[in-house]
């Protein structure tokens, strides 16, 4: 079933918002260094996904999510989560 997901390292505290049609796979791959977006800032754990009928939706999804306002709405989920967000521009905790 594909997935948009957001996961977040615990070595930097960032977050990662990406889109797969295998999230466990992903991940596992998100956690080898096999990806250049995410490599050497791990290990990831995923935060939050939302799971999609078909691949096309969730990478429309991911597009949205990677916008201004996505972002501001990642945060939203984020923060009802309980997961302290980090302000992309600072690097602080903004939570």
């Amino acid at each position: 079933m594909p997935f948009v997901y957001v996961l977040r390292s615990l070595t930097t505290g960032r977050f990662y918002t990406g889109a797969t049609a295998n999230l466990e796979v992903r991940l596992e791959q998100h956690n080898s260094d096999l990806s250049l977006s995410t490599k050497n800032r791990g290990p990831w754990i995923v935060v939050h996904q939302e799971a999609f009928p078909t691949l096309a939706e969730a990478l429309r999804r991911e597009k949205v999510l990677k916008t201004g306002k996505g972002r501001d709405e990642v945060q939203r989920i984020l923060s009802t989560l309980e997961v302290p967000v980090q302000n992309s521009k600072t690097g602080r905790d903004d939570s």
